[in-house]
């Protein structure tokens, strides 16, 4: 079974016949044993024998947001498999206000590289760097550098000289290589680099260091369907200052001011192309706490990856196709009308239509495949209500019914005028909602990560079915909190207490030869029970057996108890 498999738009890219069978042997560009594949038969045949266990190198002609570059790697990470590059890296590269932090280790190593040099270059120039490995061995440092901070198989670096805005040679960009372009000495580069990356062992990209209580709240005064309202906003402040949190609410200008802050909670409805993505990245690049995290906004923004997540997982879902562009028909051989179409990356019921028979699927997805490669058809599947239950670390802290607005199959209606109409809310405590559809959130939640989220289910005669998972879920004033009231928010901050803790907790030292050696008896041996523990380094104190916090305890109530009728 091999180690790696190389997957491509058209196999003619690597030098292979397009007509080669499938998953056959590699040649070409690519060294002998590793398997070729197409974005296409990657997408097709998630559970082949060359796939599993494999470590994906997606070689793609482009990795632009919702082409198929980006879904063999969105895909590849839904499967469990490892990656590269990763949707992160794909999402860093994609915009040089994302990388521009990482620009600074860079700019160091280029410099060091430089002075090593007897005559330095005339003036601008690039250089290639494929799995991390130069095209010109002086930059082998800086090659190093580049690929740890992008795991990108192929990249082209833009360097340029002193001019009057920076006064030192430096970096001006980072950006992906189509293998299309592997050409000449390149060609050679490439087969030569890859060969070297797939026989050494795989590396996850080293963890940037991290750095009590200011909190930063992102919001967007203007937004039309805002997470939390104003007036929620405000509530969540008074709470975090009885509880010894400053909050303060910042928009989309203040990105420099992330740093001064101990944590970020995103309270605007998240994007990838999109400032809210840009914030949590910057929230991680300096060690702060934050939620949404940019791995949940990347996971939970596309319901291609949900979807396939959960079916990897044999987590319940309503019947659900992933249609490539040109194979819209293809819905029809696992559907029925009426049949739901959705594009990857909606909110609020946007991007979610009915079909009821094939002119309207045949129209309806010609408009979404004008924004996407891929979309979702999935079986329709009518209650009056969907269950949201709400996550937060892993725990479930509310649980409510949206039922569905009215004369509408959708708990949001928009009108043709813009003008959204919601469905009524009901709310339940955790435990008196069924078991069923709060145990199946929480692990559907936890496949994510450990943030907050809102996961949507419905019920019927059949039993429960996961719709979706939403990061940034709704929590408002009267309805969300409308059982906990207050605490729901005290839980909030507690969580983000407890991360703020546990990253600003200095490491425990070593204990010295000579602490240990007092454990000793006359006779020379250890005392009773310790002496196992004599050369262990012992936890930070954050991390052993804290206090029960409000989330745990709120947690544990929930559980049912073993005498309950």
């Amino acid at each position: 079974m091999p180690n790696y498999v190389v997957v491509v738009d058209a196999k003619a890219d690597t030098r292979l016949d397009d007509e080669q069978p499938l998953f056959g042997a590699s040649a070409g560009l690519v060294p002998a044993g590793i398997p070729v594949i197409t974005t296409h038969e990657h997408l097709a045949h998630p559970d082949a024998e060359v796939l599993k266990g494999a470590t994906v190198i997606n070689l793609s002609r482009d990795y632009a947001y919702l082409g198929k570059g980006y879904y063999t790697s969105l895909l590849a990470e839904a499967r469990g498999s490892k990656v590269l590059p990763t949707v992160a890296t794909i999402q860093d590269l994609s915009k040089k206000l994302i990388y521009q932090p990482a620009l600074i280790e860079l700019d160091q190593a280029l410099q060091k590289a430089l002075s090593r040099l007897v005559e330095p270059p005339a003036g601008e120039f690039d250089l290639h760097v494929f799995f991390g490995i130069a095209d010109d061995d002086r930059f082998r440092d800086l090659a190093r550098a580049v690929f740890d901070a992008f795991r990108c198989p192929l990249l082209r670096v833009e360097i340029a000289p002193p001019d009057a805005s920076t006064p030192a040679w430096h970096v001006l960009a980072v950006r992906p290589v189509s293998i299309r372009r592997v050409k000449g000495p390149l060609a050679e580069l490439f087969t030569q680099s890859l060969e070297r990356y797939t026989k050494a062992p795989w590396r996850a990209p080293k963890a940037r260091a991290f750095g009590r209580y200011d909190l930063a709240i992102l919001w967007n005064p203007k937004e039309a369907l805002p997470p939390s309202s104003p007036k929620t906003l405000q509530k969540m402040v008074r709470i975090g200052k009885g509880m010894g949190i400053d909050v303060e609410l910042i928009e989309k200008k203040d990105l420099t001011r992330v740093a001064e802050f101990d944590a970020l909670f995103i309270r605007e409805t998240t994007a990838l192309d999109h400032h809210t993505f840009r914030f949590a990245k910057k929230a991680e690049s300096e060690g702060i706490p934050v939620l949404d995290d940019p791995g949940s906004i990347l996971r939970c923004t596309n319901k291609v990856y949900l979807a396939e997540m959960l079916r990897l997982h044999r987590l319940p879902t309503p019947r659900t196709v992933i249609l490539e562009k040109g194979e819209p028909l293809l819905a029809e051989q696992h559907l029925t009308y009426p049949m739901v179409l959705k594009v990857p990356d909606g909110s609020f019921s946007l991007g979610v239509y009915k079909a009821k028979n094939r002119a309207e699927l045949m129209e309806i997805s010609a408009r979404l495949f004008a924004e996407s490669e891929i979309i979702i058809a999935q079986e329709y599947m009518y209650t009056e209500f969907d269950w949201r239950v709400g996550v937060l670390n892993r725990k479930p802290i509310f649980v409510c019914q949206y039922m569905m607005s009215r004369k509408h199959w959708q708990i949001v209606r928009h009108s043709a005028s813009g003008r959204p109409t919601w469905g009524d809310t009901r709310q339940f405590g955790v435990e008196d909602a069924p078991r069923e559809v709060v145990d199946v959130a929480v692990k559907a939640a936890s496949l994510i990560g450990d943030g907050l989220y809102g996961v949507d289910l419905k019920q019927n005669e059949r039993g429960v079915h996961i719709i979706e998972i939403n990061d940034n879920p709704n929590i408002d004033i009267g309805y969300e909190d409308k059982v906990l009231k207050d605490d729901l928010y005290k839980l909030l901050f507690d969580d983000f207490i407890r991360r703020i803790e546990a990253v600003q907790a200095p490491p425990a030292p070593k204990p010295r030869a000579k602490d240990a050696a007092k454990e000793k008896n006359g006779n020379g041996k250890h005392l009773p029970d310790q002496g196992a523990l004599a050369d262990v380094t012992p936890l930070p104190a954050v991390f052993q057996a804290p206090a029960p916090s409000m989330l745990d305890a709120y947690a544990q109530a929930a559980e049912p108890r073993e005498d309950a009728a």
